[in-house]
């Protein structure tokens, strides 16, 4: 814009640069790229029937413990796409303000909802 002293001309390089770099990550992280979330929380059966019902995803719960309290908790996980991730986030903070939410990028997810 300041070279070329036109609006448009800013206007078009910035939507050009943002359509590129989408074109890209869909280039080198492929069209099945999801996201895998882990959400840590004292109210599991509770956040993962909300996911199940309302967000039709499934969630595997998993084993672990926490050692900063050194307790057995169960820990969730879900693979989603990126569009449901904030309706999962919101649904699990809606449940439990105090849970620990960690959202991963996945490669590729094969199976039941996914690419077979």
């Amino acid at each position: 814009m300041i070279f070329f002293k036109e609006i448009e001309i800013g206007l078009y390089s910035a939507i050009t640069i943002y359509l590129m770099g989408k074109i890209i990550d869909i280039l080198f992280e492929g069209v099945y790229f999801t996201k895998l979330i882990f959400i840590i929380s004292d109210k599991s059966s509770e956040i993962s029937k909300e996911i199940e019902t309302n967000i039709k995803r499934g969630v595997t719960a998993l084993y672990g413990k926490g050692m900063y309290k050194n307790e057995k908790k169960l820990i969730l996980m879900c693979a989603a796409s990126r569009n449901n991730v904030p309706k999962i986030k919101i649904a699990a903070r809606k449940i439990d303000p105090n849970s620990f939410i960690v959202i991963t990028n996945s490669r590729e997810v094969v199976g039941l909802g996914f690419k077979n």
